[in-house]
């Protein structure tokens, strides 16, 4: 990936409602050389797709939890089986598979405590596979970002 690639991946990080006319400006391309780096890193997967950041207190979700999971087993099947079903959960907004002493790590965002221990309790500890659960509330949020380093 050259600069220009670069450039034109930190513009739309920063803003990401520019044209294709006005990316291509700053980083000296015409419209069509412009377009077609963006079709092609997006058809690459380098681009990924174009979102909208919504702060989740402002819809209700003031609490985020990150649950730290452990399998009973790690045979292909679960693991296959557990992904799934947390890709399926809309209150999961992150999974990450882990190395060391836990399996995997989610980040949930619930309306309160009250309805965390009811996702816990009907849908987190009934995950395919599932051997522990060990739950940490955070206090604040210091820094959540999507914008990558570039």
């Amino acid at each position: 990936m050259d600069e220009t690639s670069r450039r034109i991946l930190r513009l739309l990080q920063d803003e990401p409602e520019l044209t294709v006319a006005e990316i291509g400006e700053r980083v000296g391309l015409s419209h069509t050389p412009c377009w077609r780096r963006i079709k092609e890193m997006e058809r690459q997967g380098v681009i990924r797709g174009r979102i909208v950041l919504v702060d989740p207190k402002q819809v209700g979700f003031d609490v985020s939890v990150f649950c730290f999971v452990r399998l009973k087993q790690h045979d292909e099947e679960t693991l296959v089986e557990f992904e799934k079903a947390v890709k399926a959960m809309p209150e999961v907004v992150q999974c990450y598979s882990m190395t060391g002493e836990h399996d995997y790590v989610l980040r949930v965002l619930t309306s309160s405590v009250r309805q965390y221990e009811e996702i816990l309790k009907k849908a987190l500890l009934k995950l395919p596979g599932v051997g522990f659960v060990n739950s940490s509330f955070a206090l604040d949020e210091l820094k959540n970002t999507h914008r990558l380093p570039l």
